[in-house]
């Protein structure tokens, strides 16, 4: 497979590392396009592969976009054309993703990846929702599982639904702790704000334009914000029926599991 990479950030190398381990089930040949051109060229410097223009016209087995979420229907748009058999994208947001793949690569196998999680933090689960699969698209996937990976299918709209409690609900709710905790000596720190503390560390690591976007592209903060208004508007009876409420949410996810 001629795999184009379209994005040579962190996933976009990451897309190229699945593939072309030796464990993965796919010959991949692999192609990389950035914007900056630099950053392409660093990206296929580190692996076995190679860089192609971006306003060129190589076409190539299939299209990987590897891009800002805001960014994905127009770039759909602009590298359908160059891809023969599958377009597949990355993201992070799947509605909008799938409905661009649909309008601009109705002939192509189609699907939407999210591998939730950093790639430092490999390996771990990853979202798909396959719109139109084929062969080049199971191999995909099975390349994304040699890696370790659990691959599990859903729909554009369970997936953008559960980014707002995992992704925007969650980063808002761990940035706004951090924000309003103030220093304490380690001594002081219970299993629940140590725990807090670990995961404000971890969400911190980041980038802050990947997780402002989130937030753009899915809707949690505000629930959040109004949850933490009536905890601490809350009188004691109140407070127990907030907390009750939190108990059976709890007991809810683990019958789901």
């Amino acid at each position: 497979m001629d795999l184009l990479v379209v994005g040579a950030g962190e996933i976009g190398r990451w897309v190229a590392d699945t593939v072309s381990v030796d464990a993965a089930p796919v010959d991949a040949s692999v192609a990389f396009v950035d914007r900056d051109p630099a950053v392409a060229a660093d990206a296929a410097a580190d692996r076995d592969a190679r860089t192609v223009d971006a306003d060129g016209d190589t076409t190539h087995d299939a299209v990987c976009l590897a891009v800002p979420m805001s960014a994905v229907p127009a770039a759909v748009e602009a590298y359908a054309p160059r891809a023969e058999r599958a377009i597949v994208d990355v993201s992070g947001e799947m509605t909008d993703a799938v409905a661009a793949m649909r309008e601009h690569a109705s002939d192509l196998e189609r699907a939407s990846y999210h591998p939730l999680f950093a790639p430092p933090r490999v390996p771990g689960n990853v979202a798909v929702v396959v719109d139109e699969g084929g062969p080049l698209v199971d191999s995909l996937s099975a390349a994304v599982e040699a890696g370790g990976n659990d691959v599990f299918e859903t729909t554009a709209e369970e997936h953008d639904e559960a980014m707002e409690t995992v992704q925007a609900g969650a980063h808002a709710a761990v940035l706004a702790w951090r924000l309003a905790a103030g220093p304490v000596r380690e001594e002081f720190h219970t299993p629940v704000s140590a725990a807090l503390d670990e995961v404000a560390d971890t969400v911190t690591e980041g980038s802050p334009a990947v997780y402002a976007e989130i937030q753009r592209a899915f809707d949690g903060a505000e629930d959040v914000a109004d949850a933490a208004a009536a905890i601490a508007d809350a009188d004691d009876e109140a407070f127990a029926a907030l907390y009750e409420r939190a108990r059976g949410d709890r007991e809810g996810r683990e019958r789901l599991e």
